[in-house]
């Protein structure tokens, strides 16, 4: 997930553009594309709520679809358009989603978003990471990352990372 310092994952409007947002921190690390390419290359599956979806579907009539032709799970309770063949469209239990369909298949599925999926995974203990990168911006307000998540969880930290940008990237374990 991205988020800004005060941690909001977008603005009230949905926009992103403040990804964008850039600093210079001089010993940071330099991220390059190869470096995005080998870590989305590790993915085999992405799991998306449904706005998330219908935003990258947007996003991608300038961009291109961002997640290529890596399976794709949509979890929706209504009906979506689905224009590629590796996007599926799942309404049902989230344990039995992992138990059944992700863990047989995949080694490494990635949470896309939004806000509420990810809380929902970390609610019911399917969630085995959390990475997160903080944009030296302050937004002041919009969609909060863990709003009301209601629930204490223990993380270990395994790895931080300082980029040029100005931006942090933290990774968690999350302790089961």
């Amino acid at each position: 997930m991205i988020s800004s310092l005060d941690g909001f994952i977008a603005k009230k409007d949905n926009s992103v553009a403040w990804f964008e947002t850039a600093d210079y921190y001089e010993k940071g690390v330099e991220l390059t594309e190869q470096d995005t390419e080998k870590f989305l290359k590790e993915i085999d599956c992405y799991v998306m709520g449904s706005r998330t979806y219908e935003h990258a579907l947007e996003l991608s009539k300038s961009y291109g679809w961002a997640y290529g032709d890596t399976p794709t799970i949509v979890l929706a309770h209504r009906n979506l358009q689905v224009g590629r063949q590796n996007i599926e469209i799942y309404s049902g239990d989230l344990n039995r989603l992992v138990e059944e369909r992700l863990k047989p298949a995949y080694k490494r599925v990635w949470i896309v978003g939004g806000a509420s999926l990810v809380k929902d995974f970390i609610r019911l203990k399917l969630a085995d990471e959390i990475r997160m990168s903080i944009i030296p911006i302050i937004l002041g307000e919009g969609t909060l990352f863990f709003d009301h998540i209601g629930l204490e969880q223990a993380l270990h930290l395994k790895e931080v990372t300082g980029y040029r940008s100005g931006s942090v990237e933290l990774c968690y374990e999350v302790r089961k």
